[in-house]
Order: C-alpha cells, then sequence, then structure tokens
C-alpha cells in the first residue's frame, strides 16, 4: 500500500477535503489528480503518488486536511489492479502497473481521455454546482490540469452570469439572476474564520504617513519612453524591502519565547478575485531583487492568480504584506495583519493630485503632487511606535527620493 498524505507545506490557514476525482477501486496514474484540497486562499490538487487502484479513502469531502494527514491508500499489488472496474481493456493481470498514462504497455488501461469538458472528468463538486446552476460544463474554460473544469471555473462562471444552461443554443443571451442571498462557501467562511482570529490574537495598531509619488511617476514614465513598463505596486515593493533596515522587526514575527526576524524579505502582495475574496501571492527574497525583476514578478503571479493557477510555493512563506487597496478607489484603510508569522502589513490608498504646501527658492508655494497615504498596520507584541514610524518614514523617503531613469 502507498499512503497519500496531506502535503506538509501550507498556507498556514485550515484545509478541508473539497472533492475526491477519483473513488475507491478506481485506477489511478502516478501524478494524476487525486484529490483537492481548500483553504481560504487557494484550491489545490494533490496528485497520487504512485499508479495503482486507490483502495481506501480515509478523509471524506468537508475533513478537516491537516498537514501530513492521511488522505487516502493506493494498492499497488496485481490482484487489486486485476479486481478493479477500471481494469477494462486489460488482457493480462500481471503486467506491470505504467508509472505513467504515456508508459503504460500494451493491453493495459491507456491514457485519460483528453478531457474535452467531458462528464467523466468533473469532481463531484463539480456536478453538484452544474447541476445546481443549470450549467453545461462543456461551456466552460476548464483552468485545471490538462483543461479539466474545476469548481473555481464554475463559480467563475456564474459570477459572471455569461453561461449558456443545457439546452439552450449556444447563441442564446447571457442568463440574468435576481438579486438574492448567498450562501456562505467554504472560502468565505475560512476568511471569516481567520479575520476574527486575527483581530483576536494579534493586538493592531495602524500609523498614517502620506507620500509623495512625483519622483516615482517621473521615473515610470521615462522608463515606459524606453519600452519598459512597470506597475506603481513594483516600486511599493521595491521600497517596503529597503525599508526593513530600519526596522528589522517588521520583517520578524512573535514567537512564545522570542520574535524571530526572516532572513529574507519575502513580500505578500494582495490580489482581489471579484466575489471569491483573495489570494496573496509572495515576491520571494524582494530585499535582492531588482526594480524590473520585481516587476515581471509581479506579472507573472497576477496572472496567475487570476487565473486560479498559482501554485501552493506561490502563497507561501510570506513576511510581509502589502495591500494596494488604492487600486480599487479607496484612499485610507488600516488592513488586518491575516497571517500569524508576520508583524506587519502596508496599506496603500488611491493616488490622487493634492495640492502640497513645499519650500520652492526659500518660500512656501502651493503646487499639485500625486499623493497617496501610507498605513503600517503591525502587532504591538513584536514592535512599538517609534519602530513603526521609522519603517514608514524609511519608506516614504525612499520613493520621494527616487533618482531620476
Amino acid at each position: 500500500m502507498i499512503d497519500v498524505r496531506v502535503p506538509d507545506e501550507q498556507e498556514g490557514t485550515k484545509a478541508v477535503v473539497r472533492a475526491w476525482l477519483r473513488q475507491v477501486g478506481d485506477l489511478v496514474f502516478e501524478n494524476e489528480p487525486l484529490v483537492e484540497l481548500e483553504t481560504d486562499k487557494v484550491t489545490q490538487e494533490v496528485p497520487a503518488p504512485a499508479a495503482g487502484v486507490l483502495a481506501e479513502i480515509v478523509l471524506d469531502t468537508d475533513a478537516e486536511a491537516v498537514p501530513g494527514a492521511l488522505l487516502a491508500r493506493i494498492s499497488t499489488e496485481e490482484e487489486a489492479l486485476a479486481g478493479s472496474p477500471a481494469k477494462a481493456g486489460a488482457q493480462d493481470a500481471e503486467r506491470a502497473i505504467p508509472s505513467s498514462p504515456d508508459q503504460a504497455p500494451a493491453g493495459a488501461p491507456g491514457p485519460r481521455p483528453s478531457p474535452g469538458n467531458g462528464e467523466t472528468r468533473l469532481s463531484p463538486s463539480v456536478r453538484r454546482a452544474c447541476l445546481q446552476h443549470g450549467i453545461d460544463p462543456a461551456r466552460i474554460q476548464g483552468t485545471g490540469r490538462n483543461g479539466r473544469v474545476t469548481r473555481e471555473d464554475v463559480d467563475r462562471a456564474v459570477a459572471a452570469a455569461t453561461v449558456v444552461s443545457v439546452g439552450e443554443p449556444a447563441t442564446a443571451q447571457p442568463r440574468r439572476f435576481a438579486p438574492h442571498d448567498i450562501p456562505h462557501d467554504r472560502m468565505r467562511l475560512a476568511i471569516a474564520e481567520n479575520m476574527a482570529r486575527a483581530v483576536a490574537e494579534q493586538p493592531h495598531v495602524t500609523a498614517v504617513f502620506e507620500a509623495d509619488f512625483t519622483a516615482v511617476a517621473a521615473h515610470k514614465t521615462a522608463l515606459a519612453a524606453k519600452g519598459v513598463k512597470l506597475s506603481y505596486t513594483a516600486y511599493i515593493v521595491k521600497a517596503a524591502a529597503e525599508a526593513m533596515a530600519a526596522a528589522p522587526a517588521i520583517n520578524g514575527r512573535w514567537e512564545a519565547d522570542r520574535i524571530a526576524v526572516s532572513p529574507t524579505i519575502d513580500i505578500g502582495v494582495g490580489t482581489a478575485l471579484g466575489e471569491k475574496g483573495l489570494v496573496v501571492p509572495v515576491v520571494k527574497d524582494a530585499g535582492s531583487l531588482k526594480l524590473e525583476q520585481i516587476g515581471a514578478k509581479l506579472d507573472e503571479l497576477t496572472r496567475k492568480a487570476r487565473d486560479g493557477k498559482l501554485d501552493r510555493s506561490d502563497v507561501s512563506g510570506g513576511s510581509f504584506t502589502i495591500s494596494n487597496h488604492g487600486v480599487s478607489g479607496s484612499l485610507l484603510a488600516a488592513p488586518i495583519i491575516l497571517h500569524q508569522g508576520q508583524a506587519a502589513i502596508l496599506g496603500v490608498g488611491k493616488l490622487e493630485k493634492r495640492v502640497v504646501v513645499r519650500t520652492v527658492n526659500g518660500r512656501d508655494a502651493m503646487l499639485i503632487h500625486p499623493m497617496a497615504y501610507v498605513t503600517l498596520t503591525i502587532d504591538h507584541r513584536v514592535v512599538d511606535g517609534h519602530q513603526t514610524n521609522a519603517w514608514l518614514t524609511r519608506f516614504v523617503e525612499v520613493l520621494e527620493s527616487w533618482p531620476a531613469a
């Protein structure tokens, strides 16, 4: 028997079994998706560690899946393979079990058929969702492995209200949904639980500064003229990484016997997913990256997040978080520290032109500059006000003194 276990690396939040993609008695191939696990941030597929027959499911749907827990067992014995209902087409019970679909010997069940959004490729939760909303899965573009339709694909289709019900012609108008109560899904419940826990366990204090983006805007425009397009978020990540030198504990976390400061600056950036909440992909070792490298990494992570293709490693290991809530119009906010392994979160408000007073040729003058409010919310167990203000002072200084391109 081969054990199938919950991956050890998890983004610090509770995972549950969302759906089994194979049932007891089914033939499975090595590295084939076997079960979906869900946290408040991402749904991940756990692949089969070996080829054989799914002999036992230990954790059923909706069960909590803690790291290292036993999910299932796979039998690799030839007797189990011979007795599997999935052995159709097998001619010899003593044949070798293929280690992958491409290595299946003659007479063995061949590679899994191309998904084509066929019904046999749908997990139970996807089938239920399609039936509930009257959606034809063949009309949904799957983003799972090998194009398989996932629950997120169905949820996005329902939210967009652009899918056609089963039996409707392809030219039918998009469905219109009347206002109604929205039942909690597992992701929303997990977000609620984590929010309440964070506020209860970590004493939050927020400091507010104002940042002038004139120098950054000039640098960004100069690079764009050279064909290099960067978002303001890239500059914010770079400035945050440099500000860590002013107060290293900001990049730390509270432990029972110490404050542990991370040896690398790994910055998570909140990315909204519409009605499905948000995820926080992490720019690893941002302190060692150049501005352009940060920009490229952000583009890659944002694209994967919105396509629902983030890996577990993409959202794990963050030591600090940025919430650029200004992109959706917010002027000022004090985000909550959601990660127990972090001591602070930076909030960046909407960038807008405001009248400011500056000294020009020894006299006060009213000028119009691109400005934004920035907040640093800290775990007061880890750092105090003077460290918070020192960090924000350096962060603003980096932005306002950005060298010309």
